[in-house]
């Protein structure tokens, strides 16, 4: 029997995530509204709509967007604010006493999708 189930290719923070409904992804921190001190934060339950959706299959029928599908949007909620393991840059050059360590923590989100229109 074949996979019939409802899936969709998004765009968002710069990279492509292929999401169904009920998936858990991982994406990059995203803004809140804009408003007089600035942008909002976004938080844990928090409602987001994802508009630039690239392609959408709902196993017999597949819809691909030039580059994005006017109209179709992919809903999902926040259930997760985090900021990931540290990453350690290290430059070195012997003999020159050269030596700088800089250490990243990424800001991410986890959204569970929760529909498609």
């Amino acid at each position: 029997m074949a996979n019939t189930k409802e899936f969709a290719i998004i765009e968002t923070g710069g990279k492509q995530y292929m999401v169904a409904e009920g998936d858990t992804v991982k994406i990059e921190k995203i803004k809140g509204a804009l408003g007089k001190e600035g942008y909002a934060a976004m938080s844990v339950g928090d409602k987001v709509v994802f508009d630039q959706v690239l392609m959408v299959d709902n196993g017999s029928d597949t819809t691909i967007g030039t580059p994005f599908i006017s109209g179709a949007k992919v809903s999902a909620e926040i259930t997760k604010v985090d900021r990931d393991d540290k990453v350690v840059v290290i430059k070195y050059k012997a003999k020159s006493n050269y030596f700088k360590k800089r250490g990243h923590r990424q800001p991410f989100m986890e959204v569970k999708i929760t529909g498609f229109k």
